[in-house]
């Protein structure tokens, strides 16, 4: 796990370096305009500070295509040469031509570092610390900007302080950063999977995640490579298969069905369970763009009881699925059980009905002597490893399993399953299974679970043949690979998932963030800032500089608030609990600039509300829609859906940088920040409706259910 943690913190030095240029360009501006005599021209002063943005938006129509074919590490590495050498040429910079060269350059190397970080570290990370590892870049991005007001501060209490210097330090960082992406960062091993080198992704893995057994998620990330196209939602009884006889007459009756697991030698039985199912509520509601409009997905109490399928299967999808409200209760039931699971057991060592409640197919031996039960995966072959003495969490993360089973319409075929545990019927101690290591009454368990099924990339030989997965995958993984990949662009989950992507981009970017960040000296001088630093003897240009510091270094701890909460409140409730008060503050900002309440008293609010925007953007709406992007497209296609949700975002850069400017000098500050609050309200509303939960859960699994929810549409069966 620490593996995956600093792996995550080193990839994200690349924002680290974007956070830097973007507050060295927002401070140099004022020089620039200076030597050059820029005040009447302030297309030029746009095009200085846009021309990154341009670079950025070219590099990205081709970086997630090109990082499908040579990989992610590559690409960052590239990134770091690229903010290398923009240094070298801005601290040389003789004319505007080879300023805004320099600057085209910088925005190469920002552009694959913003566009692929994010997708780096969802393909690394574990899934329960997934949406953690990726507010890092947004950390490390405040950080870059932090320092680099410290410096245009310290530089511009000199006498002549040079803009040369303060962008051409850039490349002193970024010489580190090629040395760490070229000596220390792994390639993905969803990518290495995805082009069939299997010993290879293994071994990353093993060090991302401190232990041998990978197994369990070596299947996962195979099973990646054909996520998005038909998948239907079952119950099951899951019991265990009893080896220690040779009565198989349940495996092979009608209402029995044999899974096997992704590691040698595991098999249960499950017994498919009937009846009316949250299923049902998705057809009866459409897809999830149609889903009841005017039914907020997180008001629980208002939606029908309807069907057994009141699984946290569900819970964890937010808007995708409705919900009742006893299923949140139980919504961190995996992980609570395992916190809580020996304070359950009796003096005997026998666990109680409550510590059943656990991961599915995830417990191991109640601490006596010998093997675990039937219902568990080996000790490692999960994401979460246990101390001492504690039970782990096995599976594929989020207690979700990977199981197989045959496909009785393909001669050959296999269904693959993803397994997760009801909350509301839970595990029951009963005799339908005796299970090794159990009491000496002999009863079994059974599990009550849910199930995502659609078609497997494997075959039935290889099960059968109890290959291991890394066998099976070297033999088949290339044309998968080749059958797949630009096919399941076109699958109505991706499409589904590209809508929610490309919307919350363009929300994001028109919500103001990138121009304000700009132009934050600039604004706070226009506001009047320097009145309440005048007593010290700091000019207004060094006080907006400093405030700008101050404010960056307020984020810092917002962004903390943001790691603690993305995989604990979620991406889904972040948003529409920030926006509010994002909306709040633009509004006060207008009020301050529109009512006259004297200049010391409209430079406080003005920069109040500008430090509260910045808090609390950082805290939901800066990092969580490159972490959703990042998280909701197949493996085979990230790339490419990543790059045209980066697109997106970086033309909306450009049109906002671009025009903040022209705005300042015809609307001013209220009118600037009266649009950016109406686009606010917008995105809450889109928030609402369109985008679901992804805490918690496996990639894999997260595209399955977009896969769901754009299949199930009226009139489509």
């Amino acid at each position: 796990m620490d593996g995956a943690v600093l792996v995550a913190l080193t990839a994200a030095i690349g924002n680290l370096l974007q956070g830097w240029d973007n507050a060295t360009i927002a401070g140099a501006v004022l020089y620039i305009k200076k030597e050059f005599n820029l005040q009447t021209q302030a297309g030029i002063e746009g095009l200085i500070v846009a021309m990154s943005l341009i670079g950025a938006t070219v590099i990205t129509t081709c970086s997630g295509p090109v990082s499908d074919m040579f990989g992610r590490r590559p690409m960052l590495i590239i990134s770091s040469v690229l903010y290398f050498v923009s240094g070298l040429v801005m601290l040389w910079s003789p004319s505007i031509n080879v300023l805004l060269l320099a600057r085209l350059l910088d925005g190469f190397g920002i552009g694959l570092a913003v566009t692929l970080v994010p997708v780096y570290i969802s393909e690394t990370a574990p899934p329960e610390i997934r949406g953690r590892l990726n507010t890092f870049p947004q950390f490390t991005g405040s950080v870059g900007m932090f320092l680099s007001y410290c410096m245009v501060f310290s530089m511009s209490l000199t006498v002549s302080p040079s803009w040369r210097l303060m962008l051409g330090v850039l490349s002193i960082p970024s010489l580190a950063y090629f040395f760490l992406a070229l000596f220390y960062l792994p390639e993905s091993p969803r990518w290495l999977v995805s082009k069939g080198r299997m010993k290879e992704a293994k071994k990353v893995l093993q060090r991302l995640r401190g232990r041998d057994d990978v197994s369990g998620e070596m299947a996962l990330l195979m099973e990646g490579l054909g996520a998005g196209g038909e998948v239907s939602i079952e119950e099951y009884i899951i019991s265990p298969d009893d080896e220690l006889d040779d009565n198989q007459e349940h495996a092979v009756e009608k209402d029995r069905i044999k899974l096997y697991g992704a590691e040698e030698g595991q098999s249960w039985i499950a017994k498919p369970v009937t009846g009316q199912s949250t299923l049902g509520l998705v057809s009866r509601h459409g897809s999830v763009a149609n889903q009841n409009a005017l039914m907020d997905p997180m008001c629980h109490e208002k939606l029908p009881k309807m069907g057994s399928m009141r699984s946290m299967l569900f819970t964890n999808f937010g808007s995708m699925f409705n919900i009742s409200e006893s299923q949140v209760k139980h919504e961190n039931w995996d992980e609570e059980s395992q916190r809580d699971g020996d304070k359950h057991s009796d003096a005997s060592g026998a666990e109680s009905d409550d510590n059943l409640r656990s991961p599915l197919l995830s417990r191991q031996g109640s601490g006596t002597e010998g093997p675990p039960t039937s219902l568990s995966m080996r000790q490692g072959s999960s994401y979460n490893t246990a101390n001492a003495g504690e039970h782990a969490s096995m599976g594929i993360g989020g207690g979700w399993q990977l199981a197989y089973r045959k496909d009785e319409k393909k001669e050959g075929a296999l269904k693959r399953i993803y397994l997760h545990q009801e909350a509301s019927v839970g595990s029951r101690r009963g005799s339908i299974m005796s299970l090794p290591g159990c009491d000496a009454h002999g009863e079994g368990d059974t599990v009550h679970a849910a199930a995502l099924v659609s078609q497997s990339v494997l075959r039935t030989e290889s099960i059968l043949a109890q290959q291991t997965i890394e066998e099976a995958v070297e033999k088949q993984t290339g044309p998968i690979t080749k059958a797949i990949g630009w096919r399941a662009l076109f699958e109505p989950g991706v499409k589904h998932a590209l809508i929610v992507g490309v919307g919350i981009q363009i929300l994001q970017q028109f919500s103001g963030i990138n121009g304000v960040l700009y132009y934050t000296p600039q604004i706070l001088e226009q506001a009047g800032v320097g009145v309440l630093l005048s007593n010290l003897g700091i000019g207004s240009e060094s006080a907006s500089f400093l405030i700008s510091g101050l404010t960056t270094l307020l984020m810092l701890p917002s962004i903390g608030i943001a790691m603690r909460l993305m995989d604990i409140a979620g991406r889904r409730l972040l948003l529409l609990t920030t926006l509010p008060v994002l909306l709040l503050s633009l509004i006060v900002l207008v009020l301050g600039n529109v009512i006259d309440m004297g200049e010391v008293t409209h430079a406080v609010i003005s920069t109040i509300s500008v430090v509260v925007y910045f808090c609390c953007f950082v805290t939901g709406f800066g990092p969580i829609p490159n972490i959703l992007c990042s998280e909701i497209f197949p493996t085979s296609v990230r790339g490419i859906c990543i790059a045209i949700c980066a697109l997106t975002f970086w033309i909306g850069d450009i049109i906002v940088t671009y025009s903040l400017p022209v705005m300042l000098n015809t609307i001013g500050l209220a009118g600037v920040f009266g649009i950016y609050a109406v686009v606010c309200a917008i995105a809450w509303v889109f928030v609402f409706l369109k985008v679901p939960e992804t805490k918690g859960m496996p990639l894999e699994v997260i595209t399955e259910f977009f896969a769901v929810g754009a299949n199930k549409q009226p009139g489509k069966e």
